[in-house]
């Protein structure tokens, strides 16, 4: 009776340890599946990236629209090749229209285009017989620029350019070094060597008598 007393209290003792021995079990288990993973799963580190192109647009027009259906901007090309790496669209003989809430509309083309969409940046890059267009608004008269290339930051409002630019606003013509033009509000910021030929204001005809 006594040896069976004693057996049921080890037993009861080492059912106090089941638990732990699971926890153990399973810490073993997780740990030898970790050290297997990479194994399992071989990673080449000098695996090239690919840059080969992953699909083409011909003769394709993209448009965006804000909440209320309003067109805000529309994007236009001859041809495009979508590189994946550096998640690149090369778009020949582009176009681009592009609206704010204010309703300052801007006209672009040139040759090529390079678009790229990162962290929610709009950029384009217009190189080869660059032509925009700031239509005339309430704030500020149509301006027209023209150069060989230039950065359109849609979602910033802004043009710039570390090339040469000809600005003509109204019958004055500017040129500079750089730009930085804020299409919204119609400013730009010319640095370098500047140029500028001012034009006297038409005066209107006087009606007569």
């Amino acid at each position: 009776m006594n040896a069976w007393v004693r057996f049921r209290r080890s037993l009861d003792r080492l059912t106090l340890y089941v638990p732990w021995i699971i926890m153990a079990t399973l810490a073993l288990g997780s740990w030898w599946l970790v050290r297997s993973l990479p194994e399992l799963l071989p990673t080449d580190p000098d695996r090239p990236v690919r840059t080969d192109p992953d699909y083409q647009l011909q003769n394709f027009t993209i448009k965006n629209f804000d909440a209320s259906g309003q067109l805000t901007r529309q994007v236009s090309g001859e041809a495009a090749t979508h590189l994946p790496q550096p998640n690149e669209l090369h778009i020949q003989r582009i176009r681009i229209f592009a609206q704010n809430e204010l309703g300052s509309q801007l006209n672009a083309e040139a040759n090529e285009g390079i678009s790229s969409d990162n962290n929610n940046e709009s950029k384009f890059t217009l190189i080869g017989n660059v032509r925009a267009v700031r239509q005339a608004d309430a704030r500020t008269p149509l301006t027209r620029l023209q150069g060989e290339r230039l950065t359109a930051l849609l979602n910033e409002d802004r043009l710039v350019s570390s090339l040469p630019v000809v600005i003509t606003r109204q019958r004055d013509v500017f040129a500079s070094q750089t730009l930085d033009f804020n299409t919204r509000s119609g400013q730009y910021l010319m640095q370098g060597r500047v140029k500028a030929t001012l034009m006297p204001p038409v005066e209107k005809p006087m009606s007569p008598n």
